[in-house]
């Protein structure tokens, strides 16, 4: 013996790691065993199919076809149901009625069948190919039953609540007793209740039934006919032996035959296979003596032709770089004067802009100022108009309400120009940021704190000793200075640009051409 097993059941699902923790790893001792047994506990697992189980069952089977019932997932099959428990009258016998009723719960029911009610059962044979089974009739303690529902959810409901579940059975005696009892739940892989199923059921129910009344009526002409039915049967069966002896004899000489033209076939394309592997095999060789002697001659060409482009290249090189600072002198010269003109121009600009400014806060102010008149004016004399008084009481309503609570005020407020007084400055709002205005300020930044004092400790040493007509501007040397370390820059970045590329060209065209042994 190897292990026993023991099942047993807890009040919670919560108790039972508690269990398994107390059992797992001890050992016991029992009656009738010389060895210490060793105990491990784990949770049972629940033998029940999922979802995805008959899903991919009706998926992948190639003889059901979804559209019919029977064939498609809307069947249950129950085993192990006590008879007791459904029985209605006979004690012995389940009602169907009883049975429905139960099973409704989850779905409208299509079509119920209990194999042991049915009296012909027994003497059914079983056909796996047209989905008929056979039952055990040993026992009346316990019946097997199958369910149809008309939807599909309801089968889905059905198999999901009795997903790892036991029969719960209440008695309606005065003490109340309760009783379980474990069922298997599947879903019916047979087409049991497949119209094709019921309607071959009935017409063997149908048959025996017949038979059963030929037999009733014909007892005496079968006992008179045994004997020769049965010389008759014996008589067939010698022939049908005799058949099965000559069928056999041909299979034999059938299958000695393809065998033979299996061997030929086999020996006819292995002589095919080692004429084509002589034949690649010289053609492999022939490929690569050609090889051998194009890569020789590639070789002695290329060898050549860098020669003479490397003369090109350097001729034409020297003409380039001649031309090439001609160009960048005048570029430089055009874009020095360029840059003159176009600070001029800002310097204009700038002027033009802090008078147009200016003149905008000075209109601003007016108009705050003549506001500020016109409402003391109106509050002196009481002049206001219908919609202010409104205005007015409605503000007043507001404060009273709003008055010792929290307010909380957006960061982007509004300017108030009511409450400006004479004394404060109206200023007009700010333009968007310009990155040439900020690059202005950097550059006035740069001034305030590098240039001015050091051109003021040059003016002290000097003595002011500058000419008259060529006053000292520091703020234009500045950017002056700026403007010749960017182009000193860009002429180090193009100079370093044309190095990689000519690097590039000269290691591309030194490397030796492999030679393909």
């Amino acid at each position: 013996m190897e292990f026993m097993r023991l099942e047993g059941e807890a009040e919670t699902k919560t108790e039972i790691k508690a269990i398994i923790q107390c059992l797992d790893g001890r050992t016991i001792k029992l009656s009738g065993f010389p060895e210490v047994l060793k105990v491990k506990a784990a949770e049972a697992k629940v033998s029940h199919p999922s979802q995805h189980d008959w899903d991919s069952f009706f998926r992948d089977a190639k003889n059901m076809n979804e559209m019919k019932p029977g064939e498609r997932p809307d069947t249950i099959h129950v085993k192990d149901l006590p008879t007791k428990w459904f029985s209605h009258r006979q004690k012995d016998r389940p009602s169907e009625q009883v049975v429905k009723r139960v099973f409704e719960n989850f779905g409208e029911v299509r079509c119920l069948d209990i194999p042991m009610l049915d009296p012909y059962r027994k003497e059914m044979t079983a056909v796996k190919s047209n989905g008929l089974q056979t039952f055990s009739f040993n026992t009346g303690i316990t019946f097997d039953l199958y369910v149809q529902y008309k939807e599909y959810i309801s089968f889905v409901k059905a198999m999901d609540s009795l997903r790892g579940m036991k029969l719960l059975y209440i008695a309606d005696d005065e003490e109340e007793k309760a009783y379980t009892s474990c069922i298997k739940v599947d879903f019916d892989k047979t087409k049991h209740l497949s119209d094709r199923s019921i309607k071959k059921r009935r017409m063997e129910r149908e048959k025996l039934e017949q038979l059963e009344r030929e037999r009733e009526e014909k007892v005496r002409k079968e006992r008179e006919e045994e004997e020769k039915r049965i010389e008759e049967e014996k008589r067939k069966k010698e022939e049908e032996e005799k058949e099965k002896e000559r069928k056999r004899v041909e299979k034999l000489e059938k299958r000695e035959k393809r065998r033979r033209e299996r061997e030929e076939k086999r020996r006819l394309k292995a002589q095919e296979r080692k004429r084509l592997e002589e034949e690649r095999q010289y053609q492999a060789k022939i490929q690569m003596e050609e090889r051998r002697f194009l890569v020789a001659q590639r070789k002695l060409e290329s060898i050549r032709l860098l020669g003479e482009l490397f003369s090109r290249i350097k001729a034409e090189k020297l003409s380039n770089d001649l031309v090439q600072r001609e160009l960048e002198l005048e570029v430089e010269r055009r874009k020095q004067l360029e840059e003159e003109k176009r600070i001029k121009e800002d310097m204009k600009k700038r002027k033009l802009e802090a008078k147009k400014r200016r003149k905008e806060e000075l209109r601003h102010h007016e108009t705050e100022l003549r506001e500020k008149i016109l409402k003391n004016w109106k509050d002196k004399f009481c002049v206001h108009t219908q919609e202010e008084k409104k205005e007015e009481e409605m503000r007043e309503r507001l404060r009273k309400r709003l008055q010792g609570k929290k307010i909380l005020k957006s960061a982007a407020v509004k300017p108030n120009f009511t409450k400006v007084t004479a004394s404060s400055e109206v200023r007009p709002a700010s333009s968007p940021p310009d990155w040439r205005q900020r690059g202005e300020e950097w550059i006035r930044e740069e001034y305030q704190n590098k240039v001015l004092p050091k051109d003021r400790r040059l003016k002290k040493r000097a003595g002011h000793r500058l000419h008259k007509g060529m006053p000292y501007n520091p703020h234009m040397e500045w950017k002056k200075r700026l403007k010749r370390k960017e182009s000193e820059m860009r002429r180090w970045k193009e100079w370093m640009e044309w190095k990689k590329q000519f690097l590039y060209w000269k290691h591309k065209f030194s490397i030796p051409v492999p030679y393909v042994d």
